[in-house]
């Protein structure tokens, strides 16, 4: 049962009397600490911000996916590392457990994660496997009932903090592709993994992501994401997955594009160059007016392919769409609201020069613009086919 509006509304006033009043007066702290403060970690429990997207019955908001990506909009007016915390609660680290799992495994893990009493990661990335998924080389080799794991994972955002890791591996070596992968969902504590020291980024300070290494790590077929009966249909989870996860990333970029206009915005306001503020030259105005439609542009786009999903349990060639443009639009609005600070934006004490870098991930994780791009038009092509 979805949440009411007016119970929403009052959730999404909330959150953003918070963005504004706790998270964002925190942002240096996290930036020179490279981490979020525990007091932070729960109170974003404590408002259940980890269980957004987790049905009521396990004990979370169950927010549609509309709500979900406004209220991820209004927490992204704050540095987007915030988000991270419990991105993966909401998003790909649980939806495979929402979307494909056992009642036994949803009653196991869904109330924790919504509780954040435990963090999920979803590990599918590998040192040579990024945007080919299909083919990933960690394998799953059957030893009577269990399954022996081994191989090594990249960029597993929150893999310090996680209790429970998707994983994602080839459990017949026989099939080409996506058709021979399995999903697991594998305990943080199990014998035989280990999580490197996190990555050094250029941005999204205070985020964690780590490579992960299997060796011999040993699970039950149980742990099959829907059970033994999904072998090998793993890969079809992954996607059902990051389609979902998509449209969150472009609900991330509108909530950051918003914020690095409005400063962009009041700092042309203030600053004042040859005896009037510089809001008042023509190509200043211009830098904001670009910035003001595109944003526009990809907030309705967003939340139109989050009311496709919602209607009809999907939505990839929206959802690559508005990940495609939106993360674009956000680096775009990044450049010019630098721009319009002048040299002052190439200043670490001015937040634009922060808010400059993160966003430049927007545009690579989920799958890059250029990923996009080919599923866009792949798409395209088989809706035309479709319709002839």
């Amino acid at each position: 049962m979805a949440v009411d509006d007016d119970t929403f509304e009052q959730l999404l006033d909330s959150v953003r009397r918070y963005v504004r009043e706790r998270l964002i007066p925190a942002e240096s702290q996290v930036e020179e600490g490279n981490d979020i403060p525990e007091d932070i970690v729960h109170e974003m429990a404590d408002m259940g911000l980890f269980g957004l997207s987790i049905p009521e019955e396990f004990g979370g908001i169950g927010l549609t996916t509309l709500q979900e990506s406004r209220l991820v909009e209004a927490l992204c007016y704050a540095s987007v590392s915030f988000r991270s915390l419990i991105g993966t609660n909401v998003g790909i680290g649980i939806q495979g457990i929402v979307m494909d799992g056992t009642d036994a495994q949803k009653a196991r893990y869904l109330p924790a994660l919504a509780r954040g009493d435990m963090i999920a990661s979803f590990a599918l990335t590998e040192p040579d496997i990024g945007s080919d998924a299909a083919h990933l080389k960690t394998t799953a080799r059957r030893d009577g009932s269990d399954f022996v794991l081994n191989g090594t994972k990249r960029y597993i955002t929150n893999a310090v903090r996680a209790g429970v890791f998707t994983v994602f591996a080839r459990t017949d070596p026989d099939r080409d592709g996506g058709d021979g992968v399995s999903a697991f969902l594998l305990p943080a504590e199990t014998p035989g993994i280990t999580v490197a020291k996190p990555d050094r980024k250029l941005g999204q300070r205070g985020t964690k992501t780590s490579d992960v290494i299997l060796d011999d790590v040993r699970l039950p077929e149980s742990a099959i994401i829907g059970g033994p009966g999904n072998l090998n249909r793993g890969f079809r989870t992954a996607m059902k997955v990051l389609d979902r996860g998509r449209l969150h990333v472009a609900s991330i970029a509108v909530g950051t594009a918003q914020r690095m206009l409005d400063l962009a915005t009041d700092y042309a306001m203030q600053r004042h160059q040859f005896g009037q503020p510089i809001a008042q030259h023509q190509l200043v105005q211009a830098l904001l007016a670009e910035s003001q439609a595109e944003l526009l542009a990809a907030r309705h786009l967003v939340r139109a392919t989050a009311q496709e999903y919602d209607t009809k349990g999907q939505a990839i060639l929206m959802a690559s769409s508005s990940k495609y443009f939106a993360s674009e639009m956000a680096f775009r609005v990044a450049d010019r609201a630098l721009q319009v600070h002048g040299g002052a934006g190439y200043m670490a004490e001015y937040p634009i020069e922060r808010l400059f870098r993160d966003a430049r991930l927007l545009r690579i994780y989920e799958g890059t613009s250029q990923i996009q791009q080919i599923i866009i038009a792949r798409r395209m092509i088989k809706e035309y086919q479709d319709r002839a």
